[in-house]
């Protein structure tokens, strides 16, 4: 799935990056670090290639980094891919990628691949999401959802297929869906939160790798209904309409809020990068993930989506220390 990023380049924030990143290089130029990666980017010119895919979601993250990485490295080609979750760890546990971007933890059968070519991944969680389900503009009438309502929509062999059969106070409206393929995490998150097990799911909707794909087609029909990542919903909120959900506790609506204090079920998650020791070794790949980690807060304000908790950035400061001195 692909999206239509801002340039980075031009947004105000990129200064906070420049300046957190001066300080950094200051800070370890005090100390002696002689590394060239990452945060002391400006000790070295890097160059050379890096090459991420996977989650259509955590894909305009990664793209960010990628914008505002080569502010400082432009010698250093980040490419990112969106093959989905699982098509993103196929390759990864191939050796064709060094990052893999992934809405959902990795399986222990795509673990095993990865154990059997020498690859062993490592995970950092970068930012959290809040997946959205979403209507058209002209539906008025679902403000709110239930998650028993959201499975009888959407659960294996489901035969609905139209709004009054959810609710008889819904009006006469054919119901069209729209969603992720079966490659997605988001796909895998989805089926598994609210249909009960992962990846069972009605077949006779329309999949798209591309969420833009799913954004149009939810807009351009008055009875559709999708699901997808939160910053696509923040992003189009002039096109779509999002609807609450109520999972037993009173209708709550995604947000920032509402996906870090968890309050928001059960569609609150986190959004992985898994690395490869393999492509740690590679100057260029080491410098973009650690500059990647150490700037999270501005590369997820700039790509909009939701930030880390406070215990979730000690717990990638930390992560990001073991690999520094790998």
């Amino acid at each position: 799935m692909t999206r239509t990023l801002r340039r980075i380049g031009t947004l105000p924030r990129i200064g906070s990056v420049v300046a957190v990143l001066a300080m950094t290089l200051a800070a370890a130029a005090c100390g002696g670090n002689t590394s060239t990666t990452g945060t002391t980017a400006g000790a070295a010119k890097l160059s050379g290639a890096v090459a991420v895919d996977g989650s259509s979601t955590v894909a305009p993250l990664s793209k960010a980094a990628a914008d505002i990485f080569r502010e400082t490295q432009p010698d250093v080609s980040v490419t990112v891919g969106t093959s989905g979750t699982g098509g993103g760890f196929e390759k990864f546990c191939k050796g064709e990628t060094d990052i893999s971007d992934a809405s959902r933890k990795i399986k222990d059968t795509e673990k095993e691949k990865c154990t059997a070519a020498g690859i062993n991944p490592s995970e950092f969680i970068v930012a959290n999401d809040a997946l959205s389900v979403v209507v058209s503009k002209e539906n008025t009438w679902a403000t709110c959802l239930t998650t028993a309502q959201l499975k009888k929509i959407w659960n294996q062999g489901s035969t609905v297929n139209n709004w009054n059969q959810i609710d008889p106070a819904f009006p006469n409206e054919p119901l069209k869906l729209f969603g992720p393929g079966t490659d997605s995490g988001t796909f895998d998150f989805f089926t598994a939160a609210i249909n009960g097990k992962e990846d069972q799911s009605r077949a006779d909707y329309t999949p798209s790798e591309n969420d833009n794909v799913i954004v149009q087609g939810v807009a351009g029909s008055k009875g559709g209904l999708g699901y997808f990542g939160f910053t696509y919903y923040e992003e189009n909120k002039d096109k779509l309409n999002v609807v609450k959900v109520d999972s037993g506790g009173g209708c709550v609506e995604p947000s920032v809020a509402s996906a870090q204090d968890g309050t928001y079920k059960p569609l609150s998650r986190p959004l992985f990068i898994y690395v490869s020791n393999k492509s740690i070794s590679k100057p260029q790949v080491k410098g973009f993930v650690e500059f990647y980690v150490s700037s999270i807060d501005d590369i997820v304000t700039e790509a909009k989506f939701v930030p880390l908790t406070a215990t979730q950035k000690t717990t990638l400061a930390a992560e990001l220390e073991t690999l520094k001195k790998g």
